[in-house]
């Protein structure tokens, strides 16, 4: 079937190595670090003494809330979507942060209810019922942030991993949306109540400014940015064909695209305002270069919002957020690249096997040759820049090929000299990366993004 892809003239790569951009991935981090260091700085300057069991609890409380409410904030801003770290950083990676924070966030929250209830209750001599019901409905700002406590108890326990295996994508998706209720709510009795904030403006302007700044990401980059992209681009399905069983390509039109800034090997979240889709948004990459005027993803039906993307008609308008994602071009470090694409994952590696610059080899594993989506547009692209295709698949028995080093290293006998993007199955990108480091390849020259956020 001819597309309105195929038509189109696209410039060859460029030759030649380029320069990878640094990851701000360690300064951010280190910035992150040093903010917990002033939180616990805070704490330490207005501590003067520790004195009995009531004073050991209740100023162990209290520094593990202070840790808590910062942490509530870093929780928040790496939800926001910032382009500099959903781009340069990787959104696997942020996302991987974002779980990260989240735990210690609710140890944290754990922490420091219990101790600062029992440091009261032994401080005022009462039962833990009786200060825990007194804490509640008797002291200022309380009440919210109570019920922001056991909102955020609510999104830990439903974004554990046993929990999310159980319950809808939409599900946690709306529930994890109440983090910005509960934080709200549980903001401001650290102000009314906090003895490291009460009587000091300083502090209390540095909570503000870190809140208030957190704030401000959200409304940026999570609400406006997005309206005003979709305004501006208008994009609409221009045509869906099949690519393979159960796999098809959606065309998306727009206009001024290449206003967006998008690569090859990024993907966006797409909404489709369809009957029974305008509520789940869904990230996928772009199966091929975008255009000034056109975007392509591909998509493998593996539940009920990706099978029925395959039945979206020309017209559909969409709503799209992006672009994400930092398997792109910037980070070779080589002239020569090895991708490696497992199953649907070959959708981002398709559009870099077009466009990375210098020597490419393409590794495709798939069950059968008929799984082997975009194959005739693969062989294309070979032939017109010189590149190899190596296909893997299950052998007529249902033996599956093995990705070994020496496997590796037989089919591309200078790999560890290529620079290797990887796209599949979580399972299976585990092995290729240890089969990967044991043929001898860098860590820094391997680049993988995960889609599970």
């Amino acid at each position: 079937m001819t597309t309105v892809y195929e038509r189109a003239a696209v410039p060859r790569p460029t030759r030649g190595r380029r320069r990878p951009r640094p990851s701000p991935a360690g300064p951010l981090l280190a910035l992150l670090w040093a903010g917990a260091a002033a939180v616990v700085a805070l704490w330490w300057s207005d501590t003067r003494s520790v004195v009995g069991l009531a004073g050991w609890l209740t100023d162990a409380g209290r520094i593990a809330g202070l840790l808590c409410g910062y942490s509530c904030a870093v929780l928040v801003a790496l939800m926001a979507r910032v382009p500099l770290l959903e781009r340069r950083i990787g959104s696997d990676r942020v996302a991987r942060w974002h779980a990260m924070a989240g735990r210690y966030t609710v140890c944290l929250l754990v922490a420091h209810v219990t101790l600062i209830l029992f440091g009261y209750a032994a401080q005022d001599g009462s039962g833990i019922v009786h200060e825990t019901l007194s804490v509640v409905f008797d002291y200022p700002d309380m009440l919210k942030a109570t019920i922001g406590t056991l909102i955020l108890f609510a999104v830990g326990i439903t974004s554990a991993r046993a929990a999310r295996r159980r319950i809808s994508h939409e599900f946690w998706y709306y529930v994890h949306l109440l983090t910005y209720v509960a934080v709200f709510l549980a903001f401001f009795h650290q102000l009314a109540l906090g003895s490291d904030f009460v009587g000091s403006t300083a502090a209390q302007a540095a909570w503000y400014v870190l809140y208030l700044g957190t704030a401000a990401l959200i409304v940026w980059f999570r609400l406006l940015a997005p309206v005003r992209l979709n305004l501006r681009h208008k994009l609409r399905v221009e045509t869906v064909y099949r690519e393979a069983p159960g796999v098809f390509s959606i065309v998306v039109r727009g206009e001024r695209l290449d206003e967006l800034g998008a690569q090859a090997g990024q993907f966006f979240r797409w909404r489709f305002l369809a009957e029974g889709m305008r509520w789940t948004s869904t990230p996928y990459s772009l199966s091929a270069p975008p255009r000034p005027d056109l975007m392509r993803i591909t998509v493998k039906a593996l539940g009920d919002h990706s099978a029925a993307v395959g039945l979206l008609r020309p017209g559909t308008r969409v709503w799209a957020e992006g672009p994400y994602g930092s398997l792109t071009a910037d980070r070779s470090t080589a002239g020569k690249s090895l991708l490696i694409a497992g199953g649907v994952g070959i959708t981002p590696l398709r559009a870099l096997f077009e466009t990375l610059p210098g020597r490419v080899t393409l590794l495709y594993r798939a069950r059968t040759a008929e799984d082997l989506a975009l194959g005739g547009e693969l062989e294309a692209i070979a032939k017109w820049r010189g590149a190899r295709i190596l296909y893997a698949v299950n052998g007529a028995d249902g033996t599956r090929p093995r990705f070994t080093a020496e496997a590796l290293r037989e089919a591309v006998p200078d790999i560890t000299g290529h620079d290797v993007y990887l796209c599949g199955p979580p399972a299976m990108a585990q092995d290729l990366y240890g089969a990967l480091r044991a043929a001898g390849v860098r860590d820094r020259r391997i680049h993988h993004e995960s889609f599970e956020l």
